[in-house]
């Protein structure tokens, strides 16, 4: 099993940026792929990001192509989520979570078992 928690939100202006941190707890974190999630009030939680165990392999949503960066350092057990060029549409709570295995390239809610609380993220205009 694995225990997560993220940090690193906050409120920031459009255009600004945000780093946010997924620390995990637990047993063998070079061992699962990790994702990160966002759910906006009255919206289902849809995808931003994965990557991989070796962090050899990466995807993102096309919303945040080119302005979001996934990254994971298994020393330290933490998966990270820089994000730039923030817009108020990127508002919403976001989601670190974690699986041994992927589906679906690591797009979709039922590919992770564990999951954080979740953190704030608010972009204002």
């Amino acid at each position: 099993q694995v225990q997560l928690v993220e940090s690193g939100g906050g409120l920031v202006q459009a255009g600004g940026s945000l780093r946010l941190s997924c620390a995990a707890s637990g047993s063998f974190f070079s061992m699962y792929n990790m994702g990160w999630f966002r759910q906006a009030p009255g919206q289902e939680r849809e995808f931003v990001a994965a990557i991989s165990r070796s962090g050899g392999t990466i995807y993102y949503a096309d919303s945040v192509k080119g302005r979001f960066t996934i990254s994971r350092d298994n020393a330290k057990n933490t998966a990270n989520l820089q994000m730039n060029s923030l817009k108020p549409e990127d508002t919403a709570v976001y989601y670190c979570a974690a699986d041994q295995r992927w589906g679906r390239q690591g797009r979709t809610k039922d590919e992770y078992a564990y999951w954080g609380q979740g953190t704030q993220v608010t972009v204002s205009s």
